[in-house]
């Protein structure tokens, strides 16, 4: 059965708009001009692109995402990073984390920086380009997830702008269990959380300092779809796939990590 096309007037959770949005994040990986043409092909016909250099010793190059806009949709899509390099940033646990979005718990303080550098352009132009009441999208994957997840929850709580989806894949914890909390509150039935398996990167930073928001949307190690992974069954399917170092880069730590990898478990779920 063929995928069908991205559907501009989706409005809840579907498992084809979960493949468009992790393209679309997919996306949010390649040059300005090369993002323009491919959103333009899926029937976008505004588009801004964003990259803001961070200053040293922020251990990022910068920070890239993109706002495209048609008749009936706006899509947000943030750029993610290597495993290896996130493996460096968010190895920093002596930084605090800093007060979260509408002042609702913590976040930490690399995905706050990194979210800043951008957050004021993207939110101005979502304003813009939502002038005939288009439903709002988000997505990323690895630490785009974490600015997807950070720039949904700031639309809401700040700019009063409820997303009709949040789309992440391997995602890391990326706040404490009050803003989680807060957050499932007003956007867990909003917000789909793509695990891949033995993905590193969602099992980073640590818990309990850091937390996960809802709602899990987990991919076993035979690639089928769960909504939901029990505690026992779930460390009896990860240690399928464990290997020694995880960050290694032909472990599954990595392999389930990369966004190809979540698009292959996509296309085999809905073929």
């Amino acid at each position: 059965m063929p995928i069908p096309a991205l559907d501009h007037r989706q409005s809840g959770y579907d498992l084809a708009h979960a493949y468009w949005l992790a393209r679309a994040a997919r996306a949010a990986y390649l040059d300005a001009d090369a993002a323009r043409e491919e959103l333009s092909g899926w029937g976008f016909d505004r588009f801004r692109h964003f990259v803001s250099p961070h200053a040293m010793p922020f251990p990022l190059e910068d920070t890239q995402a993109y706002v495209a806009g048609s008749e009936h949709m706006v899509l947000v899509a943030f750029r993610g990073t290597e495993p290896l390099n996130i493996q460096d940033w968010l190895s920093d646990v002596n930084t605090p984390p800093v007060p979260g979005p509408g002042g609702k718990g913590f976040v930490h303080y690399g995905f706050h920086q990194a979210l800043a550098a951008v957050y004021p352009r993207v939110r101005d132009t979502v304003t813009e380009f939502t002038d005939r009441g288009q439903s709002v999208w988000l997505a990323g994957h690895s630490l785009g997830g974490a600015l997807a997840m950070l720039a949904g929850s700031r639309l809401h709580f700040e700019a009063d702008i409820l997303p009709a989806g949040i789309y992440t894949y391997g995602q890391p914890r990326t706040c404490d269990r009050t803003l989680a909390g807060a957050y499932n509150t007003a956007l867990k039935n909003r917000t789909h959380r793509f695990v891949n398996n033995n993905d590193i990167v969602p099992q980073v930073p640590p818990a309990p300092l850091f937390s996960h928001v809802d709602q899990l949307r987990y991919f076993d190690a035979l690639g089928a779809l769960r909504d939901r992974m029990p505690l026992v069954p779930g460390i009896q399917d990860r240690i399928r796939g464990l290997t020694a170092d995880l960050f290694a880069p032909t472990t599954d730590g990595i392999r389930d990590h990369l966004i190809d990898s979540y698009l292959t478990r996509l296309e085999e779920n809905l073929t």
